[in-house]
């Protein structure tokens, strides 16, 4: 019996060069949502920020760059790393939230696409290569794949390139405290359909929305500064219901795929997770194993890069995969036949889930 697979070939990301670490904010005088200044000194500030997060320095790109210009980086590795024909592709899938934002404005631009710069960048002249965004929290990355392996296995496609990129920096409020665990970046993959004796590549997927009071726990506001202009908006995120949600809703989320694949959880070598939170990824983690009466080591099966990368929204998933299979991530590494989960949360409320077999 031959099985047509969706198999991950090429890998490839960008990670700005601008280093920011968390002293920069050490002097930084922040506000509470409704004004009030954080009295805490800058350096408690930090402090605190680090042992919850486990951040201690991002990446931020820098002014000459935009997101479709990173995006078209990694999608070039990636393109390189698969050895292929960039014209071959059939689908340019781009997660990302907040478009092309140029640098000393707060304002997005999304016309045209970021999927369609990318195939201009890479001067890509074949007419049925059709590029696409996706918009859909943290999660849209993973989302792309789910995509993507829908038109492979329905014969529509078989070759896809699948982005996420962001420049969250350029959306942040400096005085909300939380502008210090976004960052910048991009992660691609190529993704093709190929055949084979034996069942590889995604296995199988999940994903939830809860759209409720969750819709609102992502979104873009005022900043908290009373001197800055009320009409300007910016990232802003209930930390505290994410993290409860995230809990509550990730692990069952990560069970279903896993439970839709038949591998039993014993198999799992890595978890690829979205890079939020690393207390509440580690939480979540534990939470997705309890509901198998099992405890395990997240330093073993959870790599993270979040520490000097921070958390990049769409991109950090790719780059975390990337880095690993480049041998940059420290005690992890992922061989042939090794059964991986890839996980993320993010606005909206959307999560979603995929097993893949490396």
């Amino acid at each position: 019996m031959k099985y047509l697979n969706s198999v991950i070939t090429g890998t490839g990301c960008y990670i700005p060069t601008r280093v920011i670490e968390n002293s920069r904010f050490a002097k930084q005088v922040f506000f509470e949502k409704d004004h009030s200044v954080i009295d805490s000194p800058g350096e408690e500030v930090t402090r605190k920020f680090r042992d919850i997060t486990g951040i201690y320095e991002r990446r931020w790109v820098t002014k000459d760059l935009n997101n479709s210009d990173m995006a078209a980086i990694a999608a070039k590795a990636a393109i390189e790393d698969a050895g292929i024909d960039p014209e071959t592709i059939d689908q340019i899938i781009m997660a990302h939230n907040f478009g092309d934002v140029i640098k000393g404005s707060i304002q997005t631009d999304i016309v045209p696409s970021i999927a369609s710069r990318v195939k201009h960048i890479l001067g890509i002249q074949n007419a049925e290569c059709i590029p696409y965004d996706i918009t859909f929290g943290c999660p849209g990355w993973i989302q792309g794949m789910i995509q993507a392996n829908s038109f492979i296995q329905s014969g529509l496609a078989k070759r896809c390139l699948v982005i996420g990129s962001e420049t969250l920096s350029r959306v942040v409020d400096t005085y909300d405290r939380d502008t210090m665990i976004f960052s910048d970046g991009a992660g691609a993959v190529i993704v093709e359909g190929i055949e084979s004796d034996e069942k590889t590549g995604m296995l199988s997927s999940s994903f939830m929305s809860h759209t409720n009071e969750e819709a609102g726990y992502l979104y873009l506001g005022k900043s908290n500064s009373p001197e800055m202009d009320p009409e300007v908006r910016y990232i802003k995120m209930n930390g505290r219901k994410i993290y409860e949600y995230s809990l509550s809703r990730v692990p069952v989320a990560m069970k279903v795929a896993l439970d839709k694949s038949g591998i039993p959880i014993e198999d799992v070598k890595k978890i690829i997770i979205h890079q939020a939170n690393e207390k509440m990824d580690e939480a979540i983690v534990q939470r997705f194993y309890k509901l198998y009466q099992i405890r395990v080591d997240t330093a073993t099966i959870m790599p993270m890069n979040i520490q000097t990368l921070g958390n990049s929204s769409v991109a950090t998933v790719p780059t975390l995969y990337d880095m690993i299979l480049k041998g940059q991530i420290e005690n992890h590494k992922i061989q042939k036949n090794d059964i991986l989960i890839f996980a993320s949360v993010g606005a909206g409320m959307n999560i979603n889930a995929f097993v893949y077999k490396q």
